[in-house]
């Protein structure tokens, strides 16, 4: 879809990015890296091909960071914003964290994932999408 863009930034602004085809998958990441760099219940993600993703502006501020376990998260060095996942730059796929798209995404999650590390004071939401213990 040659006239689809949609734009995102980090909270200080240092960090701009568009995203240049509609996600091929939308996913509520429960996993315990994700909470932690979330500071909440997980992360909602938009999974798009990696070459989709280009950094416009800010990219020497985009700091990535590798747990023993897990895909790499990347992230603004200045306010600290979560932009991508899944291994962004260098994987085949990108996840683009929806809280950074500068308007808000319409759509809805397809699935929930890695709901194994989901705590026993959180609850999920009775929204009737598939659960998954890992990523399908």
């Amino acid at each position: 879809m040659a006239d689809y863009a949609s734009r995102g930034s980090c909270l200080c602004g240092g960090v701009t990015f568009e995203v240049t085809e509609p996600f091929v998958r939308v996913s509520m990441c429960h996993c315990t890296t994700c909470k932690a760099i979330s500071g909440g219940p997980g992360s909602a993600t938009g999974r798009v091909p990696t070459g989709a993703v280009n950094v416009l502006t800010g990219r020497e501020l985009i700091t990535t960071y590798q747990p023993d376990e897990g895909l790499a998260k990347s992230f603004c060095s200045v306010c600290g914003s979560n932009l991508f996942g899944t291994g962004w730059p260098d994987s085949e796929v990108t996840g683009v964290r929806l809280p950074a798209l500068d308007e808000q995404y319409e759509g809805k999650p397809d699935m929930h994932i890695y709901v194994r590390s989901v705590a026993p004071w959180e609850t999920l939401p009775d929204d009737g999408l598939p659960r998954h213990e890992t990523t399908p």
